[in-house]
């Protein structure tokens, strides 16, 4: 298998751009992540996938509190300091601790639970979680798609027409 041939297949996915923590309010750790889905809805549960050399997974054990921060369209920047190497991510970032974990202020979507097992997976492992927590705003989510950021625009919004819904009258 080419390796450039598999990244590019894989930029046509539009992933939410979320950022993953973890740690104390003198210590937090984070980092930015794309592969984050939804796994269980009995008991709940998401999986994030974090690269093995990964800062933030050497924070975590199987009880670890984690919060996934899916971030808003406002938070590009915020995006590519958490995906930077070698810097202090939390620096003049607005953040707080809730749910055992440091949530990102403004995010589109807040999940916050404790990790429930970790499975390796080639160059990646994956991070189960149970959740105790989840929120949304009323901001738009940040997508990343062909190497870019972006967000989502209904089908009809793009076509240039009003979503429309027929009602049929009672008898």
């Amino acid at each position: 298998m080419d390796p450039q041939a598999f990244k590019n297949a894989m930029s046509q996915l539009a992933a939410a751009v979320t950022v993953v923590t973890t740690g104390t309010k003198e210590a937090p750790h984070g980092t930015t992540v794309s592969a984050f889905m939804s796994l269980s809805l009995e008991p709940p549960m998401v999986l994030v996938s974090l690269d093995q050399r990964s800062s933030l997974l050497a924070q975590l054990e199987v009880g670890s509190p984690i919060g996934v921060n899916v971030l808003s369209t406002e938070q590009g920047d915020l995006a590519r300091t958490f995906a930077t190497r070698g810097i202090d991510r939390f620096a003049g970032v607005d953040w707080c601790m809730a749910d055992g974990a440091p949530k990102l202020d403004g995010n589109h979507t807040w999940v916050a639970g404790t990790v429930a097992r970790l499975i390796e997976a080639g160059d990646h492992v994956l991070v189960l979680i149970d959740v105790c927590c989840a929120e949304v705003n009323s901001n738009q989510p940040l997508l990343y798609w062909q190497r870019e950021f972006g967000t989502h625009g209904s089908l009809d919004a793009v076509r240039g027409r009003a979503h429309e819904v027929e009602v049929e009258p009672k008898d």
